[in-house]
């Protein structure tokens, strides 16, 4: 019983999921060639039955009048002693596609040999043999026919006319093609009618759809204008206030972090300044006392990282980061980043070089470019055991062949990251299951947010992936040349340098929305 209750279960939620993933414009369309569907099917169903109905009993009415009538001239005929009965029966079908049959002395005799006592059914011959009149429609050689029985008491005979309805079939077969062709051109119809009905009741939507979309892009300025549709102007005049609440918080948010980074900016120079003359004096104080100066100038040096990435970040939020492009070459800069990460200066870190990008100028903000590196170096020394290896790949090339933009591929010797933290590794402040653990990590949760931002400056992408070897595997990709870097860029297909496995095409990272000039509005 339970296994029923069940399978009972399972069409409501199939039938609930399916409306679920077709979208609102395309329940509309549906409705209305659905409805067209089932009135026109209702409409040609009853035309149909009605006209058969009608065409039917007209022809078996003339039928029957025809019929009684030859068998009149029938009983008349056989009356005399001299008559022929087959050229009598031949002298009585009159009408186009019908036969005469008569039983009489125990005889029977047709006009063709395709009608005959078998052909009759047997209940019409019993109800002639019995005195009464009767008429059946049945069907012979696949012909549909009709039959009228009339018996002659008086002269001890059975009289049987039997009448073609093929004429009458293929009128009703080129009826129903007609109605069914009628009835597709209304569903057309419907269609038709359902797309221009949705078109106008759902464009008002589109305004307020193309506004929500360029407040998730970052456009937090923009507004719905509700025109002279009465219907809309309670929607429009709820999302603008959502949008303006919204714009204020984040505006709030942003300027407290820009307000607090630089207020801590001064009391963190001061006492920068008196570290530094306490390290002048370091060999002066006890061993307690110069283990204290190390952790406080650890703490200090992390404390005056965190607060130039929370101002990075506010200039990010306020709009005003800009791009000082330089022409450089991709391999020289990396080495050179790599050279200046304390994390990366080892000897054994490799640099693998794909020959596609040795001719390849990139223009990037070097100092920006050496932050996304050094910042992806530290997170992979502080969470993933360090860097294994780096590389330097040509990204997708254009239909030309050229290069059109570099991969730069940063693999740790980590456990590697599971798909669902991967775009959340972008977002701020956000460490995954290493939050809380002190001794996991000191960092913020702002390095690769502040990568994602810096690539998203530059027209670029950053995603995450496997490393061949295991562990993670940290993809940035930079245009050869930013133009309009500041809309972003989609990720393109993967594809890696020789005998390197293809670099995947994940899902696009987690973007930070940056706040652009108000004031923008969607109709």
């Amino acid at each position: 019983m339970r296994r029923d209750g069940a399978r009972r279960d399972v069409r409501p939620r199939q039938g609930r999921r399916l409306r679920n993933h077709l979208g609102l414009r395309a329940r509309v369309i549906t409705a209305f060639a659905v409805g067209a569907l089932a009135l026109s099917c209702v409409m040609a169903g009853i035309t149909y039955f009605a006209a058969r109905q009608s065409i039917l009993a007209e022809r078996q009415a003339t039928a029957q009048r025809q019929a009684f009538v030859n068998a009149s001239l029938v009983e008349q005929s056989l009356r005399s002693s001299r008559t022929d009965l087959a050229q009598l029966l031949e002298s009585v079908d009159t009408l186009p596609g019908s036969q005469s049959v008569l039983h009489t002395d125990g005889q029977w005799y047709a006009t063709s040999i395709s009608v005959s006592q078998r052909t009759l059914p047997r209940a019409l011959r019993a109800e002639a043999s019995a005195g009464n009149a009767a008429t059946q429609r049945f069907v012979a050689s696949g012909t549909p026919r009709f039959a009228v029985a009339v018996p002659l008491p008086s002269v001890h005979a059975d009289y049987f006319e039997v009448f073609s309805l093929s004429e009458v079939a293929s009128t009703l077969r080129t009826l129903a093609a007609v109605l069914g062709a009628a009835a597709l051109v209304t569903v057309v119809g419907g269609a038709l009618l359902g797309v221009w009905a949705s078109r106008r009741t759902l464009r008002p939507l589109v305004g307020v759809t193309d506004a929500a979309v360029a407040i998730a892009e970052g456009s937090l300025g923009t507004r719905v204008d509700a025109g002279d549709d009465a219907d809309l102007q309670t929607l429009a005049a709820a999302f603008n206030r959502m949008a303006a609440n919204l714009q204020q918080r984040i505006e709030r948010e942003a300027r407290f972090t820009s307000d607090v980074s630089h207020e801590l900016r001064s009391p963190l120079t001061t006492l920068s300044a008196s570290v530094a003359v306490l390290q002048a004096h370091r060999d002066e104080l006890e061993p307690r006392a110069q283990r204290a100066l190390s952790l406080l100038d650890d703490d200090l040096a992390r404390f005056r990282h965190m607060v130039d990435d929370l101002l990075e970040i506010s200039r990010f939020d306020a709009g005003s980061a800009e791009l000082a492009l330089d022409d450089v070459d991709p391999v020289e800069l990396v080495r050179h980043a790599l050279a200046s990460s304390p994390a990366a200066n080892r000897d054994d870190l490799r640099v693998d070089v794909d020959l596609r990008v040795a001719a390849v100028r990139l223009r990037v903000d070097k100092r920006r470019f050496e932050r996304i590196l050094a910042n992806l170096v530290d997170n992979a020394a502080r969470y993933a055991g360090g860097v294994t290896r780096v590389l330097v790949r040509p990204g997708r090339p254009t239909d030309d062949g050229r290069v059109s933009s570099v991969r730069v591929v940063v693999e740790d010797n980590g456990p590697g990251i599971p798909p669902t933290e991967r775009d959340r590794l972008f977002e701020r402040f956000y460490r995954g299951d290493l939050a809380g653990r002190r001794a996991a990590g000191d960092g913020t949760g702002l390095g690769l947010s502040l990568v994602a931002e810096h690539v998203r400056l530059h027209g670029g992408s950053v995603w995450i992936e496997d490393a061949p070897g295991g562990g993670a595997r940290f993809v940035v990709e930079l245009p050869v040349d930013p133009v309009g870097a500041d809309d972003g860029a989609a990720r393109p297909e993967g594809g890696g340098g020789p005998g390197e496995p293809p670099l995947a095409d994940p899902a696009r990272p987690a973007r930070h929305p940056s706040p652009r000039p108000a004031g923008t509005r969607a109709s």
